[in-house]
């Protein structure tokens, strides 16, 4: 059975010609798979040495306070929220407003709680996001993203990225925005990989000092922190989601009035 000549050209040419953008992808998830496997077996070892059921540091997390127990927190903390990337689309604020409590008593008092909770969310964060850096350089070396580099808004886009990319990128660390355009347009831009690392950094670390402040000054409990920021992300997605719905029928409604005149 003979191979079509377009493959057989296609995979001579994937071989050959190095990437324009001098991004290694191979390099990349070995590191990120190396980085999460290192988070996740430290943290089932420090799980399996808890000598109590895992269930009660979720039912009781306040009762854990040696620092091999705050560890295993925050190890945890940092392997979840390096799962929020925008091809995985969890949310990530419930946990960073849950861990920053009063209940879970991370630390001593709130300027070590912030400091601590805002570091490490800010450093896995950014790793989530270095994840979806690569994963779209991947999708726009397919001839089909090229084209669509080549029309008028992506240039456009990519124009207005141009004017402040280290300030947008952090604004959108910090804004809870559903859709995170600027880390399209970073890769797309071919952005350097460690100013993008250093504006997420940034932005996730206000963001993250932010939630963790007003959850740690609230009193409220674990539960009900996470419970308030699940609500809240929903509504803002809701939100985009209707508006997104309302724009779309408006369009179809503009065609036929156009016809009859």
């Amino acid at each position: 059975m003979s191979v079509p000549p377009r493959w057989t050209s296609a995979a001579g040419s994937l071989r050959s010609a190095p990437p324009a953008d001098n991004v290694s992808l191979t390099r990349w998830w070995a590191l990120f798979a190396a980085y999460l496997l290192v988070l996740a077996v430290a943290a089932l070892w420090m799980l399996a040495g808890l000598g109590r059921p895992w269930q009660d540091l979720l039912a009781s997390p306040g009762e854990f306070h040696s620092a091999g127990q705050q560890a295993l927190k925050l190890l945890l903390f940092m392997l979840y929220l390096s799962l929020c990337t925008g091809f995985v689309p969890l949310p990530g604020s419930w946990m960073v407003a849950a861990i920053a409590t009063q209940e879970v008593a991370l630390a001593p008092n709130l300027p070590a709680t912030v400091l601590l909770v805002a570091t490490a969310g800010a450093a896995a964060s950014t790793m989530g996001n270095l994840n979806d850096y690569h994963l779209y350089t991947l999708l726009l070396r397919t001839r089909r993203a090229e084209r669509v580099r080549d029309t008028a808004a992506v240039r456009f886009a990519s124009g207005w990225f141009a004017r402040a990319p280290f300030t947008l990128l952090m604004m959108f660390g910090i804004l809870p925005i559903p859709i995170d355009v600027a880390r399209m347009l970073a890769a797309a831009t071919r952005y350097p990989l460690g100013l993008f690392a250093g504006a997420n950094f940034l932005g996730r670390f206000v963001r993250y000092m932010i939630l963790a402040a007003v959850a740690y000054a609230s009193r409220v409990g674990a539960a009900d922190a996470a419970a308030v920021m699940v609500v809240a992300a929903a509504l803002v997605v809701g939100a985009k989601a209707i508006a997104v719905v309302g724009r779309r029928r408006r369009v179809p409604q503009a065609a036929p009035a156009e016809s009859f005149s």
